[in-house]
């Protein structure tokens, strides 16, 4: 089965959760945006099916995912499709609803992120809300993002099964985005992440081994992983380092 994903081509945003889930699973998919135009790809080829008028459902944004003649839209539902039928969701209902859950928390977090640094309105350019971004950021790091990382540390310190993953003894997609908001803010607040990583050892030890597995390490040292930038949700700005 190959998959198509959707999303735009020069930053990691949302779909790196989506990408880290195909990578890790092995499974074949093609980065649509990235393409060449002129062999059918790129970026026209996935505003046409945002906006194409043949499409019975359009997704709202990217990313979105086309399977045959399946598509699925939202970071969430997306990973929760893949980990069905990857493995990288428990077999149980209750365990499958419990990692989409932990998987709907960390959207909620990273949409907090991005609001640190467009606290007012996403259209904006940042210099046009560096005032309000200062003040949005100091309270993020003073309650919330304590609050959701400690939450995981809690999480990772309960499942008795695992001492390095959130749900049972395997990896799951949650795992995978949990390593990916820990690493984008090593990248956007690295001052405060060394801070705050002193109350958290079991979400940067998870952090860790997810770095470690074979199709994540060989994916973050290939050309496909794109690097973290200013154009994407995690985004560093000195000034809001420990602001």
């Amino acid at each position: 089965m190959r998959y198509e994903l959707y999303y735009w081509p020069t930053i990691q945003g949302r779909g790196e959760f989506v990408r880290l889930a195909l990578e890790e699973s092995g499974a074949s998919y093609i980065d649509i945006a990235r393409g060449l135009e002129e062999a059918g790809a790129g970026v026209p080829a996935m505003l046409e099916l945002l906006d194409g008028e043949m499409v019975e459902r359009p997704p709202f944004a990217p990313p979105f995912m086309k399977t045959g003649e399946l598509m699925l839209g939202q970071t969430a539902n997306i990973l929760q499709y893949l980990g069905q039928r990857h493995r990288l969701a428990p077999t149980s209902e209750a365990g499958r609803l419990w990692v989409h859950e932990l998987q709907l928390t960390l959207c909620d977090f990273v949409d907090e992120i991005h609001d640190t640094h467009h606290p007012i309105d996403g259209s904006l350019y940042y210099e046009d809300q560096r005032k309000e971004a200062r003040r949005r950021t100091a309270k993020f790091l003073e309650l919330r993002a304590p609050k959701y990382l400690g939450y995981f540390e809690r999480v990772l310190e309960r499942n008795q099964s695992s001492g390095t993953h959130l749900v049972g003894a395997r990896l799951s997609y949650a795992d995978l985005s949990l390593f990916q908001v820990v690493d984008g803010l090593r990248y956007a607040m690295p001052r405060a992440m060394k801070r705050l990583e002193e109350e958290i050892p079991r979400v940067v030890g998870l952090h860790g081994h997810v770095a470690s597995r074979v199709r994540v390490r060989d994916y973050l040292a290939s050309d496909r992983r794109i690097a973290f930038n200013e154009g994407g949700v995690f985004r560093y700005y000195k000034e809001l380092d420990g602001a």
